[in-house]
């Protein structure tokens, strides 16, 4: 690190401490302090161990269209085609709701302990806090591998859309082209991150808006020549596959939503965490329904589930969905821009994707769950090293798909999806054991900055759903008969999570903490993080013209 750039931080730091020491000062005077307020220059402390080195750079503005667009990607636009063939309208529409009521509980979940302490590393930081050891490096490492890989998915994504207009380039070819552009950028720090994913976001969400005046349009016969309404909902039918089609759809439904869980990464580098965190978080809901259930319900309204176009011979994703509904509405040209847009979409995803493993990496390197180098930072504040080792898995995999890029999504998506619901399960049970201790040592639920829903009932539904969905996806391969390829392909992305945590277990013999013994104070915030916060957001609001302030906070409302 450069004698600069350390003067600089020592220069923030001291400017932290100076607030922190006069607001100590102002409200150690009323008769009301709480008892924590002694530790308040030491919890500053570690929140500088835990985020030594990286930059809160991601404004208000960042984190919301991470939010809403985070999760639009591949599995929206691209794999949406297969679940129409496999489950039917009616069928993929229900998979579609129960995975996205299980999503919203567990951002809740998150979003509570991400605003109480928000760090890099996120939830298995929260594991390994909260509940053991072993528990914070198996989540920590799965989710690692899990976004590893969704890298490669990605990248194989992008060269079977780019095959829409024609093969120039074999698939490794393209996929390694991309992946270099998208290391690149995570070498710039999570600024430019931040700001790249922000037009990206914004491009999907007008698509997605497009998208939906497009197909009502058709759907109502205003655009096409036919009026369809639900005429593909009697023939070829509402359900393909009975209940054991929509139950198949639950797993790939859910790799749709995966994304949606980066905001609690994003909080270790954002401004003003309590503030921003908790309203993207409630910005889940309304993107659930607007950007999910509207589209799935649309899509097969536009699309029998018997299209050859929605899926390859080999159980690949074939053109994407968005692009057909555009050739029903006689908009050639629309559809091409779709198709361009859908693989701009693809490599954002790519992107957030490399930008997470590395921050997961970060997280594990500080707290002692993987090699210190792992958690240098350049001057831009940014994991390089981090960066680097998830690359290298990115590039294997990459050169998996020169046998097929179809053949590959179809595999990087059972196993991202599997490792995704693990980590799911592990963040609504993490939060149920955070509440837990959080009460057992007599604290206030009410001094949270935010609360989740339906404490304790949505982390329960969730934590068992996401487990019978894990347990309960790879049925198709007992069924006629036993098929071993199946099975592998369907349950290998346990596996990863079972040998950290029982190898962890072995070597380290940690046991569970004890309720009481559960550490509350190091890098969570404090009421003068609150103020802070809730200071430098009211004083950016005031400077803005009042047209924009009036939008604002008709915005906040809505959200």
């Amino acid at each position: 690190m450069s004698e600069k750039h350390q003067l600089e931080m020592e220069g923030a730091s001291a400017v932290d401490h100076r607030y922190e020491s006069q607001k100590l000062e102002e409200y150690e005077k009323s008769a009301d302090a709480p008892s924590y307020i002694s530790n308040a220059n030491q919890n500053t402390d570690d929140v500088e161990a835990l985020q030594h080195g990286t930059k809160r750079g991601l404004d208000a503005r960042h984190i919301q269209m991470i939010s809403l667009g985070g999760a639009i990607g591949t599995g929206l636009f691209l794999n949406s085609g297969s679940n129409i063939a496999e489950a039917g309208p009616a069928g993929a529409l229900i998979a579609y709701c129960v995975v996205g009521f299980m999503v919203y509980c567990i951002m809740t979940c998150l979003g509570e302990m991400a605003t109480f302490m928000p760090v890099s590393g996120s939830f298995n930081h929260y594991a390994t806090r909260f509940v053991e050891p072993s528990l914070g490096f198996a989540l920590g490492w799965n989710y690692w591998f899990s976004w590893a890989v969704t890298i490669a998915t990605e990248l194989a994504a992008a060269a079977t859309i780019i095959k829409y207009w024609k093969e120039v380039l074999p698939d490794a070819a393209w996929s390694t082209i991309f992946l270099v552009i998208i290391v690149g950028v995570n070498f710039l720090g999570v600024r430019i991150y931040g700001e790249l994913e922000y037009w990206f976001a914004l491009i999907k969400i007008v698509i997605v808006i497009v998208f939906i005046i497009i197909a009502i349009l058709t759907t109502a016969g205003a655009v096409g020549g036919k009026t369809i309404g639900f005429e593909y909902w009697n023939t070829p039918g509402a359900f393909n596959n009975g209940a054991v089609g929509t139950v198949s759809v639950l797993l790939s439904a859910g790799f749709s939503f995966q994304g949606t869980e980066v905001v609690g990464i994003t909080a270790g580098e954002a401004k003003n965490p309590t503030k921003t965190v908790p309203r993207a978080i409630r910005n889940t809901f309304w993107r659930i329904i607007i950007f999910y259930i509207c589209t799935i319900l649309l899509l097969r309204m536009c699309i029998p589930f018997d299209d050859n176009d929605l899926q390859t011979a080999d159980g690949g994703p074939g053109t994407a969905s968005f692009t057909l509904v555009f050739k029903l509405a006689g908009i050639a040209a629309g559809a091409d821009v779709i198709n361009a847009i859908v693989l701009t979409s693809v490599l954002s995803a790519a992107n957030s994707s490399l930008y997470t493993t590395s921050r997961t990496l970060l997280g594990l390197a500080r707290d002692g769950n993987a090699p210190a180098f792992l958690g240098r930072v350049n001057r831009h504040g940014a994991p390089y090293m981090a960066v680097l080792f998830s690359s290298v898995v990115g590039f294997a995999c990459v050169f998996v798909s020169i046998y097929s890029a179809e053949v590959a999504f179809v595999w990087f998506l059972s196993i991202t999806a599997v490792s995704g619901f693990i980590s799911w399960a592990g963040i609504s049970g993490v939060h149920i054991r955070f509440r837990r201790a959080y009460v057992r040592q007599g604290r206030s639920v009410a001094e949270l900055p935010y609360k989740a829903f339906g404490y304790p009932f949505s982390g329960i539904f969730a934590t068992v759903l996401c487990i019978l969905i894990i347990l309960g996806q790879g049925y198709t391969a007992f069924t006629p008969q036993f098929d071993g390829l199946t099975f592998v392909m369907n349950y290998i992305g346990i596996l990863p999570f079972l040998v950290c945590y029982i190898g962890h277990k072995l070597v380290t013999r940690k046991k569970v903490i004890p309720l009481e013994e559960v550490d509350f104070e190091s890098g969570r915030v404090t009421r003068f993080d609150i103020e802070k916060d809730n200071e430098e957001v009211d004083e950016a609001i005031a400077k803005l013209p009042k047209w924009q302030r009036y939008m604002k906070k008709t915005l906040n409302v809505i959200s």
